[in-house]
């Protein structure tokens, strides 16, 4: 399976709740729309059939990330890598 980018889970996140806010302070056709767009975009991108299921997946998909900081650190190997591009 291919694993989402934990920005792209955090966007998609984002969007689903305001989406939900959106339709909790009025409910319009329009709105439910923008609810139901983003639910099935997330459902897609985990893979899953379910809003709930597709919360849950995005949760343990963003769990089991690394952290930002941390996958903007460079190994050892990459280091050495663009030492001999910059040279």
């Amino acid at each position: 399976m291919i694993t989402p980018h934990p920005q792209i889970l955090r966007t998609l996140m984002s969007r689903y709740a305001t989406a939900r806010v959106r339709l909790i302070e009025d409910d319009t056709v329009a709105n439910r729309r923008l609810l139901e767009d983003a639910a099935y975009t997330l459902c897609v991108t985990t893979g899953t059939c379910e809003i709930k299921d597709a919360l849950a997946a995005a949760d343990r998909f963003l769990t089991a990330a690394p952290s930002d900081a941390a996958a903007r650190q460079p190994t050892a190997g990459q280091e050495q890598a663009d030492q001999s591009l910059v040279a």
